[in-house]
């Protein structure tokens, strides 16, 4: 990791719906990469449903802010990190509406996230 940058993890906890978390992780994480930043996005527990295909915002009376993910590769966010435990206890597969996801077993999730210089959990 280049010196001159801060390390950041961003840590989504929260479904992709509830209270907001998961829309203001997302703005952290592009405001820290439009800052040439070294940011990564790490999902665990509900906030693996982030990443899951075929949500429907209107439901819930939510702005939709899931297809703002395809901006990530433009603000050079290009590490996306998914606990897989998490997914198998919510009986989810791996249908991600995002590219580049890395899934990792809760060792490697937990050895990832702690390599990073500061983690902001969401």
């Amino acid at each position: 990791m280049n010196n001159d940058k801060k390390s950041i993890a961003i840590l989504n906890a929260h479904s992709a719906f509830d209270k907001n978390s998961g829309k203001e992780a997302l703005d952290v994480a592009l405001i820290f990469g439009s800052y040439e930043q070294d940011v990564a996005l790490f999902f665990q527990g509900e906030g693996v449903r982030q990443l899951m295909g075929e949500q429907n915002a209107d439901i819930l009376k939510y702005k939709d802010y899931l297809a703002t993910f395809s901006a990530l590769e433009f603000y050079d966010v290009e590490h996306i990190y998914v606990c897989a435990t998490s997914l198998q206890q919510r009986g989810l597969t791996n249908n991600f509406h995002v590219d580049n996801v890395h899934l990792l077993n809760l060792q490697e999730f937990s050895t990832k996230l702690h390599q990073y210089q500061t983690i902001i959990r969401f």
